[in-house]
């Protein structure tokens, strides 16, 4: 199959559109909590519930798309989304809101791993790379795209709600005039064959890193429009400073990308996660706080690609839905496991601690990397 094949190019609108919805309403629900006087840690906590529906959707994944194929599927996936994001107008308060935001995690990680699985499955060796770069800008466009919508119409929740709706519809349509590859392509991607993947040793540096960016990504994501919220700025101007942050992520993904294909992925995740430490601690010492949220974008955002390449590298092909459901889970559990860890030391102590806990998940990280970095494989995108 080409690499831009028409299913890809639908693939990947369907994939815009949705992400353009998850972005501004990640960015706003943290903030409608707050106005409505809701404590920090029950602003955690909603958002560690959308992660938890990530944890849910990703293990139910495997499953549907081996019974029902990718186009079933993503239908269903984009139906939850929808439906759990109008319930949002219909129900108010903390356990409401909390239950619909894990139905809403559902329905994006279902879509991830339709996503995701089907561009890996349609591609090739010599292709794989620049699919998931292509993957990860359109989300990061779609998401950077989602909060300058923030900053330039109404947040409120009745005029928010029925556009982003009508988006997630307009989703669904590319699928509609295209069939993805069918299921039986995926019949070794059972929820089982996740286990396997998770324990196999030539892809744990992966792995651990899929979770320390769900831990760093899933902090800033929740937690960030809070504290420029608590700095006393507008919701136009939390949207123009996410964006910056997203930015710096689309920026980065091809020059890092091509950077681990030609020095290997170990360098080059042990620089970004030096640089993340670097922008945390940046952030700490109130210096500028463009350069350092650019910098903190750029190498946070692109941890994620560079870590799900190096362990996917390490597999074979029929094992690639299997292998990217068990990224995926390892990031939402660091997306679950971040937001509510630092809500409550922001609670208790700081808001400054947020980028406390930046510098140290990810110091642990480089600990990782260094430590008998020699024992470990360190695969290289085929050209």
């Amino acid at each position: 199959m080409p690499t831009w094949s028409r299913p890809v190019m639908l693939l990947l609108c369907g994939l815009l559109l949705m992400t353009v919805s998850i972005a501004v309403l990640n960015t706003l629900v943290p903030l409608w909590l707050t106005h409505d006087l809701l404590t920090t840690w029950q602003v955690g906590v909603v958002s560690s519930s959308y992660y938890t529906g990530n944890l849910a959707g990703t293990l139910l994944a495997g499953w549907f798309i081996k019974h029902y194929g990718f186009n079933r599927s993503y239908y269903l996936a984009t139906s939850l989304f929808a439906a759990a994001t109008v319930c949002l107008v219909l129900f108010d308060g903390f356990w409401a809101w909390t239950t619909l935001r894990f139905i809403a995690g559902t329905g994006c990680a279902l879509m991830w791993v339709v996503v995701e699985s089907a561009l890996l499955c349609s591609g090739t060796v010599r292709n794989r790379g620049q699919l998931l770069a292509a993957y990860m800008i359109v989300y990061y466009l779609g998401t950077v795209a989602g909060q300058l919508l923030v900053s330039k119409v109404s947040t409120d929740v009745l005029s928010v709600i029925p556009w982003v709706t009508a988006l997630v519809i307009c989703a669904v349509l590319p699928l509609v005039f295209t069939r993805v590859s069918s299921a039986s392509e995926s019949s070794e991607a059972a929820p089982g064959r996740i286990w396997p993947m998770l324990r196999r040793r030539s892809s744990r540096l992966g792995v651990n890193g899929c979770i320390i960016s769900g831990i760093l990504l899933g902090s800033l994501y929740g937690l960030m429009p809070l504290y420029l919220s608590h700095q006393g700025m507008s919701d136009a101007n939390v949207g123009y400073w996410m964006a910056l942050l997203v930015s710096a992520g689309i920026v980065g993904q091809w020059p890092v990308g091509r950077l681990a294909d030609r020095f290997g992925r170990m360098l080059v995740l042990r620089v970004q996660v030096f640089v993340v430490i670097l922008g945390a601690m940046a952030m700490l010492a109130n210096a500028a706080m463009a350069p350092a949220l650019f910098v903190l974008g750029l190498a946070g955002f692109t941890l994620y690609p560079v870590a799900m390449s190096w362990a996917c590298e390490t597999v074979a092909h029929h094992e690639l839905v299997a292998m990217n459901q068990a990224l995926l889970m390892s990031y939402t559990v660091g997306s679950l496991a971040g937001p509510g860890m630092t809500a409550m030391l922001m609670q208790n102590y700081s808001d400054r601690l947020l980028f406390v806990m930046i510098a140290a998940v990810a110091l642990v990280y480089l600990v990782m990397l260094l430590r008998k970095a020699d024992q470990q494989a360190t695969p290289v995108a085929h050209a």
